[in-house]
């Protein structure tokens, strides 16, 4: 009996079990069943829960890229690997097999390596959603560089901020990218980032829009002829193990953002398990995430997670509402989409949209739909169930983290009863417990609590890149002896977990975690700031939305509050990036403060919400009148 795909409900709890009694033996059949490996491991896995150290698979010798490509060449090599469909419906969609997948990265990887990048550099890739960010993440996973991919949506000084974090040598960017209607120009956001990065020696550009760019000298290189030249054959670098794969930034509630590593073994073993149990995916599917790769889930579900199982995996440039709201069933139609995987806030904008988008397209295809990014609220549950899946296919709402590297907690399609916005339960070998504010666990069902993970599971981060304290301070110190996750969740009288949202101060919006700490720095840099503080509140499309509450200065007392409010989100714009603006601004002459000058943020909440019916116990504060100013001014 293969251990690598769960064909029932029975199975999944016979399974469940082995993973947490025997999780050596569990993993250990696993990773040898259904991997390529130079060299097999001493040691199933090693750690310290205390000193947050962790290794798995101890000694082994891998290159995942062999098992994302080459293994998959004898039998698979004519078929398509990715497709990519460009943001213009009207350009041609690319089919590239595994052959030509082969020699694209072994291309790649030679320029790599003539340019001067070797095993442990790290690479910054700031690239649209098109083949060469594909090809430029496996190829330097094939030499054994560090690939540092950042959204292409992000700001110069929050590329810059990453860049100097890990000390890139090298950035590949392109010309610029598209994105609905509008025209990005990616390289002069490189261009402007790098006169603050001395670290990076070489940039690589890609030729997409056809732009006119700024080429320095000496630096800056256009890619397709140094490709050109290339060998279309490459030997893999035989990597350890524990060898860094990649570092991904993630918002922190304080501070700069953290730089989650990953190690290749772990994450390889658990991303392809994940994906064929919670995609169900079958030999001949297609398979699309519309998630970016800049993401996690780009990572593990548009690349790694996918090639691993020698699927077709589709790579999409485009946004939903170009160029009208019909372009995801669009697509779905025309590639034959078995499995689609989605966040909430693309499904809550769509389902305000005419259904007539949905319903000119046959979506009979599709066999699993997916959620992610956050919890998804009934009513887009039900909408996208009864509309996209039409009632027959399983939904999977699933929870994980950039520092979970894979999904954690999701329904298992055909084996996992679903149920209206809970992800459910946990998939085997991982152990979440619910824990109380005396740090105690918390027993037997139908409870809330802090979601905690009690034993390492192969994918989990190692740790924060130059910085393990952080690492062990932010995830380990809360609950010591656990991972915690900074979620709350429920667990229902059968056991299933629905996350209730973040405990602490990162809000999540359009499915990306924001810090809070970094959006108010930002705002109290604008010469007319005193102070700020930001919080989340529903929204219909976003799930969440951002509310600033700002007091001015003398100097800004005189001020235009509309045009202080524009600059207020340009300035947010240009240093973070158009994801973190406000939608609600509302100035203030005080915060809600204890005596100890914490801002009470649950009262500006509830403010937030236009809920005024109980603000609890506001004795403690040290200016109480403050919150009927703010409240009344908000009426």
């Amino acid at each position: 009996m293969s251990y690598y795909k769960i064909h029932d409900l029975e199975n999944y709890f016979k399974m469940y079990k082995k993973s947490v009694r025997e999780p050596r033996k569990f993993w250990d059949r696993i990773a040898d069943e259904n991997f390529t490996w130079y060299q097999k491991w001493d040691k199933v896995f090693e750690f310290d829960m205390e000193e947050a150290q962790f290794k798995w698979f101890l000694n082994a010798k891998v290159n995942i890229t062999k098992n994302c490509i080459d293994r998959h060449l004898a039998k698979r090599g004519d078929k398509t690997a990715i497709i990519f469909e460009p943001n213009n419906p009207d350009e041609e969609a690319q089919h590239i097999s595994y052959n030509e997948l082969y020699v694209r990265v072994a291309k790649m990887a030679n320029v790599l390596q003539e340019q001067g990048i070797k095993k442990g550099d790290r690479v910054c890739i700031y690239l649209p959603m098109i083949p060469e960010l594909a090809v430029a993440v496996l190829a330097c996973a094939r030499i054994g560089a560090i690939h540092s991919v950042v959204f292409a949506g992000f700001s110069s000084s929050a590329v810059t901020a990453r860049i100097n974090d890990s000390e890139c040598k090298m950035v590949i960017t392109s010309d610029g990218g598209y994105r609905g209607n509008k025209t990005i120009d990616l390289k002069g956001i490189i261009d402007e980032a790098l006169e603050k990065s001395p670290c990076v020696e070489k940039v690589l550009v890609v030729k997409r829009t056809n732009e006119t760019i700024n080429m320095k000298e000496g630096r800056d290189l256009w890619l397709q002829p140094l490709l050109d030249t290339a060998l279309g054959n490459h030997i893999a670098t035989i990597m350890d193990a524990e060898d860094p794969l990649f570092i991904l930034y993630t918002s922190g509630s304080t501070g700069k953002p953290k730089g989650m590593l990953h190690t290749t073994a772990g994450y390889m073993v658990y991303t392809a398990y994940t994906f064929k149990n919670v995609f169900n995916y079958e030999e001949n599917d297609v398979y699309w995430c519309t998630a970016d790769i800049g993401w996690i889930t780009g990572h593990s579900y548009i690349l790694y997670g996918p090639l691993l199982n020698g699927a077709t995996t589709v790579i999409f440039e485009g946004v939903p509402s170009y160029p009208d709201f019909s372009r995801f069933w669009e697509v779905i139609e025309k590639h034959k989409v078995s499995q689609f995987y989605t966040a909430p806030t693309a499904i809550r904008a769509l389902a305000k949209e005419s259904i007539d988008y949905v319903q000119r397209f046959q979506l009979d295809t599709l066999k699993v739909i997916g959620s992610v990014g956050e919890p998804i609220n009934e009513e887009a549950w039900h909408w996208y169930n009864d509309h996209v899946g039409g009632k027959r296919c399983p939904l999977v709402d699933t929870w994980w983290q950039t520092e979970t590297g894979g999904i954690m907690i999701s329904p298992i399609p055909f084996v996992t009863p679903t149920k209206p916005t809970y992800a459910s339960l946990p998939l085997p070998g991982i152990q979440p417990v619910l824990m109380d504010e005396l740090r105690n666990e918390i027993e037997g069902n139908q409870v809330t609590g802090s979601l905690c993970i009690k034993f390492p599971w192969p994918s989990m981060a190692r740790t924060i890149w130059g910085d393990h304290q952080r690492y062990k301070e932010t995830y380990f110190s809360a609950y010591p002896g656990k991972y915690f996750t900074g979620d709350g969740a429920l667990r229902d009288e059968v056991g299933y977990y629905r996350i209730t949202g973040r405990v602490d101060d990162v809000i999540i919006v359009s499915g990306h975690n924001l810090g809070t700490a970094p959006i108010e720095d930002t705002i109290n840099e604008h010469p007319a700031v005193a102070e700020s503080a930001i919080v989340g509140f529903p929204h219909d499309i976003k799930g969440n939305a951002l509310y600033g509450f700002i007091i001015l200065k003398e100097t800004g007392e005189g001020r235009d509050r509309t045009n202080l409010a524009k600059e207020i989100n340009q300035l947010i714009s240009d240093q973070i990036g158009p994801i973190a603006k406000l939608d609600k601004i509302q100035f203030v002459s005080g915060l809600p403060k204890t005596r100890s000058g914490k801002i009470m943020r649950r009262i500006l909440r509830k403010i937030a919400e236009g809920d005024f019916s109980n603000f609890g116990d506001i004795s403690t504060l040290l200016n109480p009148e403050i919150v009927e100013e703010i409240k009344n001014a908000k009426l």
